[in-house]
């Protein structure tokens, strides 16, 4: 199957966000479409109740705000986390889009291995991030 760039295209054809994400996983037969599930597996085991979304022609995984998206480059998988900047990185897993003030990403590579309590601990820091409101100024 092919996948337009234009998520309201992608979601006319019926199918669910998570249907999208089934169908995008299974276009993958090497070594991506595994790691891809094993991403979607842990951000649902970092937060059982978080929302699939299909945004720009990808999965977005949300919870209060976007805690990352998942996209498949033809060299790695990418996860790009729009508040990384401002997350703790205890376990130096952000290794793309450092030099920003507000994203970080990581790109995971064939044969690499995936820290996966790291990746649970930043998807959780990633949701106590969105549900945080920024301190009211008095004026």
């Amino acid at each position: 199957m092919a996948f337009s760039k234009n998520s309201a295209a992608d979601l006319a054809t019926g199918a669910t966000p998570s249907e999208l994400i089934d169908q995008r996983i299974a276009a993958l037969p090497d070594w991506r479409g595994e790691k891809l599930a094993t991403i979607r597996r842990l951000i649902h085991e970092a937060l059982p109740d978080v929302a699939e979304e299909w945004k720009w022609g990808k999965p977005v995984w949300s919870a209060d705000g976007i805690l990352c998206t998942g996209e498949v480059y033809k060299a790695y998988v990418k996860t790009t986390f729009p508040k990384g900047a401002a997350l703790a990185d205890p376990e130096k897993l952000f290794n793309s889009s450092l030099e920003g003030n507000v994203r970080r990403a990581i790109d995971f590579f064939e044969g690499e291995s995936i820290n996966e309590a790291g990746f649970i601990a930043l998807i959780r820091d990633a949701a106590a991030a969105n549900r945080a409101k920024p301190a009211k100024t008095k004026t």
